[in-house]
């Protein structure tokens, strides 16, 4: 395994606690700013839309630079970021903050996973992009538990300052670890964006929406349902995470080997088991057995479409991999928001804490359906240089 993909992993970790680590504090946020329990979903979305955003316009703008620059230079943003959140003193400043966190999310991903995968053999791209992605993993492991206790305890503003922290670790981690890259070769804005012509290029973007959308619907409100239906201490949520955790670790890695055995097959398999463990999730959540079994299994399944996903993505635009590459994480994070939105939008109505869950089922089954009907096309839209490595097929 080269040593550059710990260096990702490390930066992948710390963004991944900043993503996910409010999840387990919104009953403490939404008390401290007296707001309700979807208003402090919105910075769920709101991070997640601003990821979209930050992946699409920064990957534009910084494609054609050094690669590892580039990722020292989104590092920094994201230590800004969480700066502002933990010194914020109204919701809104938090809002801020997760925003400008956020928008080096998309980017870090877009570049780290062409770089990924263009330090090993074609045929263990999947497993290097998953082990990529093994710090955002680590981090639904042991970061958001342990933040979520930590917040617990000392405050929510405790979470953010440690996070603060990490990115400084990862920054230096970034600078000794990564591999100086050169530059890509300049290439035109119109030939970047021109991989959108593709229609399995789009048919990806929409299924990883939709994917993520899907556990994430289910996942933005878990603190509520393991509280209010499955009855659980609000001091167990914590660990309780580490078992979702546990199975994002485990899930991530799986995916990636299936996807390098047979990538469109295995996305189908897994989606339609996460349809099936949001939908049991659901009618079983006053049972705390079956909470235990569901939290893990929903990590398990709903992480290991991360990694092909990306590679699908990549795989037909490999002529502009870091554009397309930037373009899908912001399908996962529009995903996020779309899921975390209608999440919301189902306990404002009053359909109580398992609705998230049956939105996540729905919102899957629409990816399935998607991926499904896109598999029957013609597989003949992959980039004229698909056998070259990814990075001089940027040029």
């Amino acid at each position: 395994m080269p040593i550059g993909l710990i260096a990702l992993a490390l930066g992948g970790f710390g963004i991944g606690l900043t993503e996910f680590g409010i999840v387990g504090l919104l009953p403490e946020v939404a008390a401290d700013f007296g707001v309700t329990e979807s208003v402090a979903g919105y910075l769920v979305s709101g991070y997640a839309l601003s990821v979209a955003i930050g992946a699409v316009a920064l990957t534009a703008a910084i494609a054609r630079y050094d690669r590892k620059k580039v990722l020292l230079s989104l590092m920094v943003l994201f230590i800004a970021g969480n700066l502002i959140s933990a010194i914020a003193p109204v919701y809104s400043v938090l809002m801020t903050g997760r925003i400008v966190a956020a928008l080096c999310h998309g980017a870090f991903f877009g570049v780290g996973a062409v770089v990924a995968a263009d330090m090993v053999a074609e045929n263990r791209r999947a497993g290097a992009i998953s082990l990529m992605f093994a710090g955002l993993t680590a981090a639904n492991v042991l970061g958001v538990p342990l933040g979520t206790m930590l917040g617990q305890q000392l405050g929510w503003r405790s979470t953010f300052w440690a996070i603060t922290i990490i990115g400084v670790v990862a920054l230096a981690g970034i600078k000794l670890l990564v591999p100086q890259t050169a530059a890509p070769a300049e290439t035109s804005l119109r030939s970047e964006f021109g991989a959108f012509r593709r229609p399995q290029v789009w048919v990806s973007i929409a299924v990883s929406a939709l994917a993520f959308g899907g556990v994430i619907g289910g996942f933005t409100y878990i603190a509520f349902t393991l509280t209010e239906v499955s009855g659980f201490a609000s001091t167990t949520v914590p660990w309780l995470l580490v078992l979702f955790g546990a199975g994002t670790f485990v899930g991530n890695y799986l995916g990636g080997k299936a996807a390098d055995k047979s990538l469109n097959n295995s996305l189908i398999v897994i989606l339609g088991l996460l349809a099936v463990v949001l939908g049991v999730f659901a009618l079983t959540a006053q049972n705390k057995v079956m909470t235990i079994v569901s939290l893990l299994l929903m990590g398990t399944v709903g992480l290991a479409t991360a990694p092909g996903l990306q590679l699908r993505t990549m795989k037909y635009a490999q002529d502009a991999p870091t554009m397309a590459s930037g373009a899908n994480i912001a399908a996962f994070n529009v995903g996020n928001a779309l899921g975390a939105w209608l999440g919301g939008l189902a306990l404002a109505a009053g359909f109580g804490f398992v609705s998230p869950l049956w939105v996540g089922a729905a919102v899957t089954v629409a990816g399935l359906l998607v991926l499904v009907i896109g598999s029957l096309k013609p597989q003949a839209q992959v980039a004229p240089a698909a056998r070259e490595p990814l990075s001089s097929a940027a040029g």
